[in-house]
């Protein structure tokens, strides 16, 4: 639990300092520091390994870690006694590192800025305070507190873009990193990736869906167009990265074999027999997890061979149109799910998982009489969310990033979170979805 002590959020900027640790592939957590630089806080970085040492520009304010895994805590608080640290900012709070210092942060009283991946996809960012996910202030308010403080606000929610906008950077990027790591990391020899691969093994995985995507393009039309020109009921599921913190950190599975088996061992027994399920892999699902061989078991074990499909990636929206439902352990595209009013089952904790509009049937049960959301609480909630912690833009591309950083550092800086300020009435305008440049 968050201690006692008096959050800084309140103090100046140049009464402010920031500790930086690990971010998204790529540039953003470098020009995110240069900007809040410039409002007049101090900055530096923690770097664990020459990726993280790469994209940060300013060599002055960064420091490397070269310690062994288990001295991290010791040294974490070194450096917010070293650097008299009010601020640190990081992308995820899961990872060893970043657990063991939000910890120490919250012992310390310190503002934890927490970015992820957009609750809302395929083009915001979540920007939070304290923990994101299954450690979100989300998960304790309920969606009547939300339309009491969406009263005040006349908001015309946007329609999502029906596209990534930034996916093949963020492949280049992830790949570019783990070759930094993998062939440059000498000084860094004590670092231990926070997944179960190697970072050569990463990198290799990288490299083949990059020489391996046109492939995957042309394989994923083709399994497209035979669902949507099938004729055929079909039911969806949203698969995610097995390795990915929410689904290691926030639902009940190690793995991805026994969400799969789950599903399709309830599709078989509850589902009329003249309906499909459709397995839609995650769009930077790499192959570490053998999705494809086990679905060619558990079709055969439960005998639904000719109506289970399997679809590499892609945009949703081509398949999600024409769904009869959808479940997922606790895929931000469950959103998009909500947003078409299409029924949707969860496993895992997930910031959306509100009794007014997720299903809480047992899952054969809900393949065969599916209970409809409501449509009017999940726009509402859906409303809160791009009036607080969704923020337009992205980490990977340059437009995006663009667009993302001139909103988040005044967010930074003020002394409520995303919530917080907005339900006391004190958020500035927000600037929503407008063309990317």
């Amino acid at each position: 639990m968050p201690s006692e002590t008096p959050q800084p959020a309140s103090l100046p900027p140049e009464a402010r300092s920031f500790l930086f640790l690990q971010g998204p592939h790529g540039p953003f957590f470098g020009a995110l520091g240069q900007l809040v630089k410039s409002a007049g806080a101090r900055v530096h970085r923690v770097g664990f390994n020459k990726g993280d040492q790469m994209f940060w520009p300013d060599r002055a304010s960064y420091v490397p870690y070269q310690g062994a895994p288990e001295d991290w805590p010791a040294r974490f608080a070194e450096l917010c006694d070293a650097h008299d640290v009010t601020d640190i900012v990081l992308y995820g709070d899961t990872r060893p590192i970043h657990a063991q210092a939000v910890e120490i942060a919250r012992d310390r009283g310190l503002t934890v800025h927490v970015f992820e991946e957009g609750y809302l996809r395929p083009y915001w960012v979540t920007y939070e305070r304290g923990g994101a996910n299954g450690h979100s202030r989300l998960m304790e308010m309920s969606v009547p507190e939300m339309e009491e403080a969406l009263a005040r606000t006349a908001l015309e929610t946007p329609l999502p873009p029906a596209h990534w906008g930034d996916t093949r950077q963020h492949v280049i990027y992830g790949a570019l990193y783990h070759w930094f790591v993998m062939f440059a990391n000498r000084a860094y020899r004590a670092f231990r990736p926070h997944r179960a691969l190697t970072v050569t093994q990463e990198f290799k995985l990288y490299l083949r869906r990059l020489l391996l995507m046109p492939l995957h393009i042309a394989e994923r039309r083709i399994a497209t167009a035979r669902i949507r020109n099938g004729g055929f009921p079909y039911h969806l599921a949203l698969l995610q990265l097995e390795h990915d913190s929410a689904f290691q950190e926030h639902s009940p599975f190690t793995a991805m074999e026994d969400f799969l088996e789950e599903v399709v061992r309830d599709f078989a027994k509850g589902a009329p027999r003249h309906h499909h399920l459709v397995m839609k892999a995650h769009p930077l699902e790499d192959g570490r997890a053998p999705i494809r061989r086990t679905l060619r078991r558990l079709a055969e074990k439960y005998e639904v061979g000719d109506r289970l499909h399997f679809v590499r990636g892609g945009k949703l929206a081509e398949l999600l149109n024409e769904a009869r439902t959808a479940v997922t352990v606790n895929s931000t595209a469950g959103q998009q799910v909500l947003w078409r009013g299409l029924p949707l089952k969860v496993f895992g904790k997930a910031v959306y998982d509100k009794a007014e509009f997720v299903s809480d049937q047992p899952l054969a049960d809900f393949f065969a009489a599916p209970a409809r959301p409501d449509g009017r609480a999940y726009k509402q909630y859906r409303r809160f969310l791009l009036e607080t912690s969704q923020l337009p833009g992205g980490f990977y591309s340059r437009s995006g990033r663009r667009q993302l950083l001139r909103q988040v550092v005044d967010m930074m800086l003020a002394p409520d979170d995303p919530y917080a300020a907005f339900l006391q009435g004190t958020a500035a305008p927000r600037q929503h979805l407008r063309a990317l440049a």
